[in-house]
């Protein structure tokens, strides 16, 4: 009994230290902080990053960052042919770059932004 307590309070001591780490993605942006408007893709599909998934990343000055915050998914199909994976959307983001990755707290894609279809990049 005295195992099973122990690893369910360390099973929740992860999560919540794992969740501490994870900005809160807003749905307005905060009129005190710049908002950038953005190339936002497939990491790996598009901008040439590492991994073997597909994450969510924005291009800023030409620098690519994964994103924490929000996930590819949440933004539509990113296997659709106008998905992530398939084509470079414009987004205005709010955030932080912390250790290589764009920390957003608010993420919305511009509507109707022209979609950039790049082959084999």
């Amino acid at each position: 009994m005295i195992k099973f307590f122990l690893t369910a309070l360390s099973i929740c001591g992860g999560i919540y230290a794992g969740n501490a780490q994870t900005p809160v993605l807003t749905n307005a942006p905060d009129k005190n902080l710049k908002l950038m408007t953005v190339e936002a893709s497939c990491g790996q599909c598009k901008f040439g990053m590492p991994g073997k998934d597909c994450d969510l990343a924005v291009r800023i000055k030409g620098k690519a960052y994964f994103v924490d915050g929000t996930k590819i998914d949440n933004h539509g199909d990113a296997h659709a042919s106008t998905g992530f994976c398939n084509a470079i959307k414009k987004a205005q983001v709010q955030g932080e770059i912390i250790n290589e990755r764009f920390k957003a707290t608010y993420f919305k894609l511009v509507p109707d932004s022209i979609q950039v279809k790049i082959s084999g990049n």
